[in-house]
């Protein structure tokens, strides 16, 4: 199977009430272990990449790696541009073969977020690549954003509906509490408002931010209109975890692929039990 446009994939899961997991990679043992989940789950499946990541890997590293899991695990895979505000970023994912990618525009004023915003629809659509837009201010910090708590804003339901009009995206990531990284405490989160966006903009909406959010906020949050959910933080604590165990439990080892492939086994185990708790499972 050829890596998918996420659109199709992200309007049924809106209509059946699930979400698709929207997991960020880094490396080829990262990609692996997502595709391997989506493959053992049945469940169609968003991986991404940062901006971070592809100037660490390369688009074409990280597009040629896509494509070969999406045929050897032969469910559908988009691959995604995570939280790029770089033109130039984006045209390159776009010409790799990206099929979706996100401009995240929310730190700018509404006027320019917007004109920008429909620029990169018009690239995309040239190319038939999906775009996700930001509105609001998600707080936290993923590679180079960082966003302060006091900075952060939450997503009004009526400018959401303007902007969607406005600019034509496929997708839009809303503020309703969470944050990038790692907690520090419980995130408490606006449902009320969540429910009032999904209620009002037709178009698919996704939740960053999502590692470390309880289980059951989780499940709330599809209910009231998530269809795609973002983790990053839990695959990278989940990597990182195993790679010090299989180290400290044998100081002496020097191949890759003995110490890598426990690390792969976790990543793989989490993003499977997100899967199946957002309920892609078996809807590939």
């Amino acid at each position: 199977m050829e890596l998918v446009n996420p659109c199709r994939m992200l309007q049924d899961a809106r209509k059946g009430g699930y979400a698709i997991g929207a997991f960020n990679v880094h490396n080829l043992e990262t990609l692996r272990a997502v595709a391997e989940a989506a493959r053992e789950a049945g469940a169609p499946v968003i991986i991404q990449a940062t901006p971070g990541t592809v100037k660490y890997a390369g688009a074409d590293f990280l597009m040629a790696m896509a494509q070969t899991a999406a045929r050897r695990v032969n469910v559908p895979i988009a691959l995604h541009l995570d939280h790029s505000s770089d033109l130039d970023t984006i045209k390159a994912c776009i010409a790799a073969g990206f099929t979706s990618v996100m401009f995240d525009g929310s730190k700018l004023p509404w006027e320019e977020n917007i004109a920008l915003t429909r620029q990169v629809v018009a690239m995309a659509r040239e190319k038939g690549v999906a775009v996700e837009a930001e509105l609001g201010r998600i707080g936290g910090r993923e590679e180079e954003l960082q966003v302060a708590s006091k900075e952060a804003s939450y997503t009004d339901p009526g400018e959401a509906v303007a902007f969607v009009a406005a600019t034509g995206i496929d997708s839009l990531a809303i503020a309703i509490g969470t944050a990038h990284g790692v907690y520090k405490g419980e995130p408490q989160l606006d449902l009320d408002r969540l429910a009032a966006i999904a209620a009002r903009v037709e178009i698919p909406l996704v939740l960053h931010g999502a590692s470390g959010v309880p289980d059951e906020a989780i499940k709330q949050c599809i209910q009231r209109g998530i269809c795609k959910i973002n983790i990053a933080t839990d695959l990278k604590l989940a990597m990182a975890a195993a790679l010090r165990e299989t180290l400290a439990a044998n100081p002496e080892e020097n191949d890759p692929r003995r110490y890598l492939t426990p690390a792969v086994n976790r990543v793989k185990e989490v993003a499977l039990t997100k899967m199946y708790l957002f309920g892609a499972a078996g809807r590939a």
